[in-house]
């Protein structure tokens, strides 16, 4: 009762975090994200958007953690195989002296001779030695080879997370290549639609035309403030965005570079065998399924070691200081094997468990295999109807802005009213919205192919390039893919 009472008295409770705690938790984690992060000079280009984001991006260096802990885990794993240096001591005391007596083995008598102590009441006693046990090593062996296969999906895996970090960087670049692009002129064309709505509503008030004209003219006008408005609202939220991919300030403002706006379609002159090969050489979701079935293997295997008996040395240096004792020092060595017999009942459902393991792994990577050259086929596809839809847009784009030019020049002429130079010129913003968003698709389309065929840039230490050094290797690496350059298959990672 008295250590129950105890052991109550040391019990835990719920503590909520405090507000200081948030607080400097949150300030701890700002400080780490914003730090090393080299400041932005000058417009940011596409390439230097890529690069900050590979560098800085949090999810980014996320995975570069995952891979590093998936590292220690494998290298941590390989001492298991080596044997067990055990150092050992230890301290007993008794109140009595250890007394024991015989009995004649033949008579079951008890002996003439007077009872006698075999042990000190106080005894001390050290060792060292040596133990290795053949099943912990055959266990500890495949279960490193699966801690190396794991740090290679985690490899993988952070592979796919750059394809998917690129393909965000890119269309939400070329969003705010919009927003920067048409938000001036949005902006005017909303500030002159109001003054006209105005002007429409103080007409209908003073009741000079008939009251129908004025209600079309105002419901015209707010069409087109609604259709405007929701540009905005779709273009003001882009700079957070690609802030965020990038590591940038979200309250500083920035300004980028606008790239030539050409969608490449020498992709779609490739042969589809061709790429397909690639695909399923280098596509880090296959690679990962491929290792995965390589852990069920390396799992069969550790669970038929289960299936023999265990077989252990050792070996130790021992000492005690108990005065009974004529050799306080000495050395051992021993060996033992051991087997569970009960083991045998449970030893066919583990085969079929791990038998069914790699069938599973098995499947999952031909399921893996087809889904691959299905998203190739497809992504090639929504390159191709992308590129026509941005050359359909782009054209859109240019007559509108010759009519709304022609429109405006009238306007000013009087030759036509303020509702149909408005309403032209709200044509031409959307006009302009598509054709940047057909070119963000576009983009995105061959993200989606060049993550597919497994292409991203070869960055060796990353984190550790200067950001101008990283640029360089970024734009080198979008330059060769513009050029349509398959890789060697003897060169697939």
């Amino acid at each position: 009762m008295l250590g129950l009472s105890g052991c109550a008295s040391f019990s835990v409770e719920t503590a909520q975090l405090s507000t200081p705690e948030i607080r400097a938790t949150v300030q701890q984690d700002k400080a780490a994200l914003e730090r090393d992060v080299e400041p932005l000079a000058g417009p940011l280009t596409l390439d230097g958007a890529i690069a900050r984001a590979i560098k800085y991006n949090a999810d980014r260096r996320y995975r570069a953690m995952e891979e590093a802990v998936a590292m220690g885990t494998f290298e941590v794993g390989k001492f298991d195989m080596l044997p067990k240096l055990i150092a050992a001591a230890g301290y007993r005391e008794r109140n009595n002296d250890l007394i024991t007596r015989s009995v004649d083995s033949v008579t079951g008598l008890p002996s003439l001779a007077n009872p006698y102590i075999s042990s000190s009441r106080q005894v001390a006693t050290s060792e060292i030695g040596l133990s290795w046990s053949l099943l912990d090593f055959g266990q500890s062996y495949y279960a490193a080879r699966q801690n190396a296969d794991r740090v290679l999906i985690a490899g993988e895996r952070r592979r796919k997370a750059l394809h998917n970090l690129i393909l965000d960087v890119r269309t939400a670049y070329w969003r705010v290549v919009a927003a920067q692009k048409l938000m001036p002129l949005l902006r005017k064309t909303i500030a002159d639609s109001e003054l006209a709505l105005k002007d429409a509503r103080k007409a209908e008030d003073d009741r000079i035309r008939s009251p129908l004209e004025p209600l079309r003219y105002q419901r015209q006008l707010l069409e087109n403030l609604r259709l405007l408005e929701t540009i905005d609202q779709e273009l003001s939220t882009a700079r957070v965005e690609l802030a965020t991919l990038t590591a940038l300030p979200l309250t500083t403002p920035y300004t980028v570079a606008e790239p030539a706006s050409d969608v490449n379609t020498v992709w779609l002159q490739q042969p589809l065998d061709k790429m397909e090969e690639v695909a399923l050489l280098r596509n880090p979701d296959l690679r990962e399924g491929m290792y995965n079935a390589r852990i069920a293997q390396q799992e069969t295997r550790r669970a038929l070691l289960k299936l023999f008996p265990g077989l252990s040395f050792n070996y130790g240096f021992k000492h005690s200081n108990d005065d009974f004792l004529i050799h306080q020092n000495w050395n051992e060595v021993g060996a033992q094997i051991s087997f569970n017999l009960l083991g045998l009942l449970a030893a066919p459902a583990q085969m079929r468990l791990a038998d069914n393991g790699v069938a599973l792994a098995d499947q999952r990577r031909m399921a893996m295999q087809m889904a691959v050259l299905t998203q190739l086929h497809i992504a090639r596809l929504q390159y191709a109807n992308t590129a026509r839809q941005y050359e359909r847009s782009d054209s859109i784009a240019q007559v509108d802005g010759r009519i709304a030019q022609h429109v405006a020049n009238q306007a000013d002429a009087q030759k036509q009213s303020a509702l149909d130079r408005i309403s032209q010129q709200s044509t031409a913003v959307l006009s302009q919205l598509r054709r940047y968003q057909a070119l963000s698709n576009a983009q995105a389309a061959a993200s989606r192919l060049q993550a597919t065929l497994g292409m991203e840039p070869v960055l060796d230490a990353s984190s550790n390039m200067p950001l101008a050094t990283l640029t360089d290797a970024v734009g080198k690496s979008l330059q060769s893919w513009k050029q349509g350059q398959l890789p060697a298959l003897e060169e697939a990672r």
